[in-house]
Formats: structure tokens, sequence, C-alpha cells
């Protein structure tokens, strides 16, 4: 009885598969490969430093993943001067969250390529809901 309970009770991202998740992670790999590409081509081919490389890489995955997020994923008509704040506010929250889960672990003796997938993922949900609920809800 407890178990039917809990189960009716759990959210649906994690009771049933779900298409919209998976395109939201797909979405996120792919923002992730235009960050590794962008990162490549500045320091690689064009000899800029590693950390600025990195950055302009992130920044151009962050606005791949915004645009996917926000065009293709929900569907959002959120007008730009509010979903990207929230956005920004998300991506920066999450790459916090990220480095203290894979601190915290690391010193709890995981290993740190462990503690970063589970970060990762965990980043990912918490990014996945608050897409979803806030900065990207549906109009319905």
């Amino acid at each position: 009885m407890i178990e039917h309970h809990a189960r009716t009770r759990m959210p649906s991202l994690l009771r049933q598969p779900n298409h919209q998740f998976l395109r939201f992670a797909a979405a996120g790999a792919l923002g992730t490969a235009c960050h590794y590409l962008v990162l490549l081509a500045l320091s690689a081919g064009a000899g800029v430093a590693p950390g600025p490389a990195a950055a302009c890489g992130a920044l151009v995955g962050a606005v791949v993943n915004y645009w996917l997020n926000r065009n293709l994923i929900f569907r959002s008509e959120r007008r730009h001067a509010e979903a990207l704040p929230r956005f920004a506010a998300m991506a920066l929250f999450g790459a916090l969250l990220n480095g203290l889960i894979v601190g915290a672990l690391a010193r709890l003796g995981l290993h740190f390529m462990a503690a970063q997938v589970c970060a990762t993922l965990l980043v990912l949900v918490l990014n996945y809901v608050m897409s979803k609920k806030w900065i990207f809800p549906s109009q319905e």
C-alpha cells in the first residue's frame, strides 16, 4: 500500500518515459558539442588561450541551448526579456551546484570523474524542471 502511494506521488518525469526530457537532454548534448567545438577551434586553431576560448565556447553553448529549449523543446512564447534572465540565472546556479557536488563527492573519496557524472545527472534533472516550470512554462 505504501509503495503504491509513493509511486502515484512521484513526479511524472521519474515515473514514465518522457520524450520532452529526452529532447532536452539531446539539446544539452548539442549545446555542449558546440561549446567544445568553439573551444577547440579557438584554442587549437586560432591560438587563443584555453581560458578565454573555454568561456567563448560556454557562451556559444548556452546560446544554442537557450534557442533550442525556447523554440523546439518547450515551444515557449515567453518574451526574451523574461525568459533570458531566468535562463542565465539557472545556468549560473547549475554551474555553481555542479562545482559544489563534484567537490563534495571528491572529498568523500569518489573519483572526480564519477563525481562529475553524478553532478551532471542531478543538474540535468534540476535544469529540466526549472526550464519546464519557471523559464518556459506551457501557456495552457
